[in-house]
């Protein structure tokens, strides 16, 4: 009888609550359960509670339970969905142009993400106003490298590897592309297989997927030049964001981006100890090029991003980021 009651009262106590709230969020992400992407969303949610007296919450459906980013996308726009963390191939989705954080050889270090990233905040912000959505934060990936079966030290070393692409990825095969390879077109689920069975021998990721996806186990070597920085952000629809009065739309604005600023932190250190993960599973990272042989790749993703131009970008952008990126630079080489 104890039990009964104490059910009853934990169930009216939870249906109080969700009839209290207001303005419920509905999230998505491929992000799993009770991963650090999770677990920083569930702590922006009792923060938001917090702050907006209960009013606003997120309700998170985490591991891919809403489908991949192109069905997230089709639900926000029925209205059953109104938020979602989207990696840069989804952000591309709604606006192309944000895909130029994907494009290969332009970032060396994470000081220079941020200093992207927060200069182009304002710009993306509004493109992504116009096609409906608010940008809440960004949340990249982190650096991704190339895992293959025989070592990449210079440009000529990739002409050695089968190399996968991802399916449909036009920053992919114009990276590739300038680096003069034809890589084998698949899609992610597709990857283990193609591995296992010898059609190809070479991928590219972050290190923390590399050992979520397992793919390590069917490679040798990791490349310790960074092949880019996977972009990623955190959306939420315009209608939706729009139902909530102005002082709980500063709350969600102002907590998210700095949430989401910890999970950047948080995963970027994730991702260097998946590095030494790696090499303790027999993982061999190749050393750097030279500095004439890097100078070849920062070429070759000189012609990449140009290649993109108009399908993903105007020139003009382009050209904007790189020199922004080359004051930087000397500013913070002397």
């Amino acid at each position: 009888m104890k039990k009964f009651i104490l059910l009853f009262l934990s169930l009216t106590i939870v249906t109080s609550l969700s009839f209290a709230q207001k303005y419920k969020i509905k999230f998505a992400s491929l992000a799993p359960e009770g991963s650090t992407w999770m677990n920083v969303m569930k702590e922006l949610d009792q923060e938001i509670r917090k702050q907006t007296n209960g009013d606003v919450g997120f309700r998170l459906y985490p591991g891919g339970v809403a489908g991949d980013e192109k069905d997230v996308l089709r639900k926000i726009r029925m209205g059953q969905l109104h938020s979602a963390g989207f990696t840069g191939v989804g952000l591309g989705e709604i606006l192309p142009e944000v895909r130029i954080f994907d494009s290969p050889f332009l970032f060396r270090n994470y000081n220079e993400v941020d200093f992207i990233q927060n200069k182009f905040f304002d710009k993306f912000a509004r493109g992504f106003e116009k096609e409906g959505y608010i940008l809440l934060g960004w949340a990249d990936v982190g650096f991704v490298y190339v895992y293959s079966n025989n070592p990449v030290n210079k440009l000529a070393d990739m002409k050695n590897v089968k190399m996968w692409m991802w399916e449909g990825d036009l920053v992919a095969e114009s990276t590739f592309k300038a680096l003069g390879i034809s890589p084998i077109p698949l899609s992610v689920i597709d990857v283990m297989t193609a591995l296992q069975t010898g059609m190809v021998d070479g991928v590219y990721t972050s290190p923390l997927a590399a050992i979520a996806l397992q793919w390590f186990t069917k490679t040798k070597y990791m490349m310790e030049f960074s092949l880019a920085d996977a972009a990623g952000a955190v959306l939420i629809s315009k209608k939706m964001f729009k139902k909530l009065p102005e002082d709980y739309q500063k709350i969600l604005l102002e907590t998210s981006k700095s949430y989401l600023e910890k999970l950047m932190l948080l995963s970027r250190e994730e991702n260097q100890k998946s590095i030494k993960a790696l090499k303790d599973q027999g993982i061999q990272i190749v050393a750097s090029p030279p500095a004439d042989q890097m100078k070849q790749f920062y070429e070759a993703g000189k012609k990449a991003r140009r290649m993109m131009v108009p399908r993903l970008y105007p020139l003009s952008l382009v050209e904007e980021v790189e020199q922004a990126l080359d004051k930087f630079r000397a500013a913070n080489e002397r």
